[in-house]
């Protein structure tokens, strides 16, 4: 229910005309996901957790961060234009590392019961839970923090 079901609830909240932030998280969890992959397929030596997430690297994730916090400063004042340059580098910072984080979490789950996808619908691909995860796990913290700090 904490994993799937409180995230999904809050996700129409951070859309809201008043809010209109949840895109911007999707769009930032893509820009980490897909930097931290190619950095860390071009330069990537020192390995996050080999054993549950085999091909994360530390030097994939530190480029993944740098580029969400650079579309974080460039587009979030086009979604929120209230919240100030210190929120959105700390939304950038939310969606990146909870990013990483809850991709470590779900690929520790699968393995920890013997699976490599959590699903048939997009097989090779993680399942479609592994589509999500990184947005269900980042989505309680940019609304505990947007409620708590730009309010």
């Amino acid at each position: 229910i904490f994993y799937i079901a409180l995230p999904l609830g809050l996700m129409p909240v951070l859309n809201t005309t008043d809010l209109n932030v949840l895109m911007l998280c999707v769009i930032l969890v893509w820009v980490n996901d897909c930097f931290a992959y190619m950095g860390g397929s071009l330069v990537g030596k020192h390995k996050m957790w080999p054993r549950h997430s085999p091909g994360k690297t530390w030097e994939g994730t530190a480029i993944g961060v740098v580029f969400t916090f650079v579309v974080a400063l460039i587009f979030g004042p086009m979604f929120q234009p209230r919240f100030s340059t210190i929120d959105w580098l700390v939304i950038g910072f939310i969606c990146s590392v909870i990013d990483t984080l809850g991709d470590l979490v779900e690929s520790m789950l699968k393995r920890s019961v013997g699976m490599k996808d959590s699903g048939n619908i997009m097989p090779g691909h993680g399942g479609f839970l592994d589509r999500f995860d990184s947005l269900l796990i980042i989505t309680p913290f940019v609304f505990i923090y947007i409620i708590i700090f730009c309010s």
